[in-house]
């Protein structure tokens, strides 16, 4: 092999490479289809809350707002106990230590869901094993609008990590707990970005 063949091998493979650590990642079943169910969570995630299951919406509890993907959603509540609900799955490949990554995600409240109707924040996590909230990589204002809006989240994980969970949360700063809930929908790739 010439230098001038092994220099084109070596910059190939580093390209190769670069363009691998740069595609953006992409969750299985982003925008949360399956059958509308209570309780149930949809195809390709997990329950990550303590006491019971998402829901898939539109339909079960009073909630009929339509999709901004696909057929359905996904619903999440908090309780007046302290207890609230989850869902997550392992990534398809690693987020990086110290990269810079961002996303949207769709979000709106429900003014029905069989009383849990106050409105709740998004809190986004990452980890290496089920259901692991290691790091805190985005927390969404109050969501008390109906309809759905789009928000962008921007973080940078402390190591690597595989697994992501998303869950609603009370209101911050709060003072009391109560039965409260979040629509979720769409959520994108992570993709690669700039550091501010």
């Amino acid at each position: 092999m010439t230098f001038r063949q092994f220099f084109g091998f070596a910059l190939f493979f580093c390209c190769a490479q670069v363009a691998a650590q740069s595609k953006p990642i992409v969750l299985m079943n982003p925008s949360f289809e399956d059958a509308p169910h209570d309780a149930r969570t949809p195809k390709a995630w997990t329950a990550c809350g303590l006491d019971s299951s998402p829901d898939i919406l539109p339909g079960p509890w009073g909630v009929y707002q339509k999709p901004t993907q696909g057929n359905t959603f996904i619903g999440l509540i908090t309780r007046d106990d302290n207890t609230w609900e989850a869902l997550g799955q392992k990534m398809s490949k690693s987020f990086k230590d110290d990269r810079c990554y961002k996303f949207k995600i769709d979000l709106a409240s429900s003014p029905a869901y069989a009383g849990y109707s106050k409105p709740t924040c998004l809190r986004v996590w990452v980890g290496n094993s089920a259901c692991d909230r290691a790091q805190l990589i985005a927390i969404s204002p109050t969501i008390n609008h109906y309809e759905w809006k789009t928000y962008e989240f921007i973080f940078s994980p402390k190591e690597d990590y595989k697994y992501i969970i998303i869950e609603c949360y009370y209101k911050q700063p709060s003072l009391n707990y109560y039965k409260g809930n979040l629509l979720i929908d769409n959520v994108s790739a992570f993709e690669m970005c700039d550091r501010a």
